[in-house]
């Protein structure tokens, strides 16, 4: 089974310009709007081989509904957001949509119907060129409220852009995703499968799982509040929260800086400088 690397998080919220603003303020370079056939509407942050994805419900959405077999990306995004905002989804790189199908059923997951779109996208040079993608989405059965899938880019070279690629803060690559959950060793077959590694490393401060783009850390409230120096998400019992989203590259004590003078607020942690998620739509922000 091959390793799979991070392709992007899903951050679903209810304004995506009010978002953007302050990822731009953060110091990010975001894409412009773009509007998905199924009802939902996002903005982008590029960075090498990983995106944040940010998204929310557009105006007289036509969403299709979902059933056992079919997943409703609009309509999972929708339920998401009536119970508030943040990282909604992971999603991990695909080279094969046929090949990642095969690994989960395996793996015993359930998997969805298989999904492809493709649209036109915006170059930063004002060009159009179309884009596509193969999605396949799974099932994590220790984990319902947030969604899960492989992404399997049709058209690479279409796009990335190293416009959008740049940000004035630095920040290149994705260093960590953390997951929070009581108890990290119940998810851990769930994102083998979903990751493709068998290896992890496991301590008191939760599991950590190296993938070929970035670090899965799935830890107990306890951990995040004692490494990121911010509370802890609140947790449905059993349940689980896509805590914070570390990218690497930054020069900290610049943005450090910046954020001060525009009176953001930020947080130096033993991991990094923080964002807090309750002054940033639902998701901890980290510049390692």
């Amino acid at each position: 089974m091959a390793a799979r690397g991070f392709d992007h998080v899903v951050w679903a919220v209810h304004d995506v310009e009010a978002a953007a603003n302050r990822l731009e303020a953060a110091g990010f370079t975001v894409t412009p709007r773009a509007r998905h056939p199924w009802g939902t509407e996002n903005r982008l942050v590029q960075l090498d081989g990983f995106f944040i994805e940010l998204l929310t419900i557009g105006a007289a959405a036509e969403i299709p509904p979902a059933s056992d077999r079919f997943f409703s990306f609009g309509g999972f995004n929708r339920d998401f957001l009536e119970r508030g905002e943040g990282a909604s989804m992971l999603v991990m790189e695909s080279g094969s949509a046929e090949d990642d199908r095969r690994a989960f059923e395996r793996a015993g997951l359930h998997v969805y119907e298989p999904f492809s779109f493709g649209r036109e996208q915006t170059r930063p040079d004002g060009s159009i060129r179309k884009v596509g993608f193969d999605l396949t989405f799974v099932r994590n059965p220790s984990d319902p409220l947030h969604g899960f899938f492989t992404c399997h880019n049709l058209y690479p070279e279409n796009f990335w852009s190293a416009d959008y690629q740049r940000h004035e803060n630095g920040a290149t690559v994705l260093d960590t995703v953390v997951v929070v959950c009581e108890e990290p060793a119940e998810q851990h077959i769930f994102y083998a499968a979903f990751t493709g590694e068998r290896e992890m490393r496991a301590s008191s401060l939760g599991i950590a799982i190296e993938t070929p783009r970035g670090r899965l850390h799935l830890m107990p409230p306890s951990a995040f509040e004692a490494l990121y120096g911010v509370p802890a998400p609140a947790l449905m019992p059993g349940g689980s929260a896509i805590a914070a989203l570390a990218v690497a590259g930054a020069d900290r004590a610049a943005v450090a800086q910046s954020l001060a003078r525009q009176g953001i607020n930020a947080v130096e942690s033993r991991e990094g400088l923080v964002l807090p998620a309750a002054d940033g739509f639902g998701l901890a922000l980290v510049f390692a």
